[in-house]
């Protein structure tokens, strides 16, 4: 088996006196996008938070493979800063979407994705050919690209929180909860736009509570419970097994197709 793109062992959180995460066992694919599902409160978004060193795993192992001068090396990025994580090493380094979104209210929407194309000055910078890919995706953001980003709607905030993280390739994106209170058409705009990516071959993990979002993108799944990882396998076979479904999510995939 190919060393994983991204890997955690046995990884606790401690959150002041509260324990979150109970050893949690991941394997993320590289070139495939994992679903990380499971009941409100099951440590998802305390996982995602750990990886990118927003908080700090009181036990346990993470390590990110990347490629650098033509040498694949796998990297413990357990005690690594934020800063550290987001710029990578080699490979494009980590994109996170929080649940919140993450996007500067005060700037246009031209200056939030101006800052988070990293290697771009001015917005003449940014490969204009992946810009026009991303409005082809959230035209809103087209439209809306020099109003200030606090007045967007709901939607469009989400919309430019995914373009924020894509603006860019990225060697891994982290991502929670992006159909989150999206219209119906948005939502599969966002589905096209994730489809695109993984066609690319980039390296996602998604925690979605949007079932059907999760059947149509998942490669690999895993089910999170008490802090802990409880499954983990095909996203297919998880979809098609409805007695499994409600042992682990409460609730029928195939409910919600």
């Amino acid at each position: 088996m190919p060393e994983p793109l991204l890997k955690l062992d046995g990884v606790h959180t401690h959150i002041g006196a509260y324990h979150i995460l109970h050893g949690v066992d991941l394997v993320v694919p590289e070139n495939e996008l994992t679903m990380l599902l499971g009941r409100n409160g099951a440590g998802k978004t305390t996982t995602l938070r750990t990886i990118m060193g927003l908080w700090r795993a009181s036990a346990g192992r993470i390590t990110l493979a990347v490629n650098q001068d033509n040498t694949r090396r796998v990297l413990d990025i357990t005690e690594w800063r934020t800063p550290d994580i987001a710029r990578g090493v080699g490979s494009g380094g980590v994109a996170y979407v929080p649940e919140n979104m993450g996007i500067f209210s005060d700037l246009s929407v031209k200056e939030n994705l101006l800052l988070a194309a990293r290697a771009a000055r001015t917005v003449d910078d940014i490969d204009t050919a992946r810009l026009e890919w991303i409005f082809g995706f959230f035209p809103a953001l087209k439209k809306f690209w020099l109003h200030p980003a606090g007045k967007l709607s709901g939607g469009q905030k989400q919309m430019l929180a995914v373009a924020r993280a894509i603006i860019e390739p990225r060697q891994l994106l982290l991502i929670d909860e992006p159909s989150k209170g999206l219209a119906p058409a948005i939502v599969q705009n966002m589905i096209t736009a994730f489809k695109e990516l993984k066609a690319a071959r980039t390296t996602i993990l998604l925690v979605e509570q949007n079932f059907h979002f999760a059947r149509q993108l998942g490669d690999s799944v895993a089910v999170m419970d008490d802090g802990r990882v409880v499954h983990s396998g095909s996203m297919a076979a998880l979809a098609e097994d409805e007695a499994l479904q409600a042992r682990l999510l409460g609730l029928s995939l195939g409910a919600h197709g």
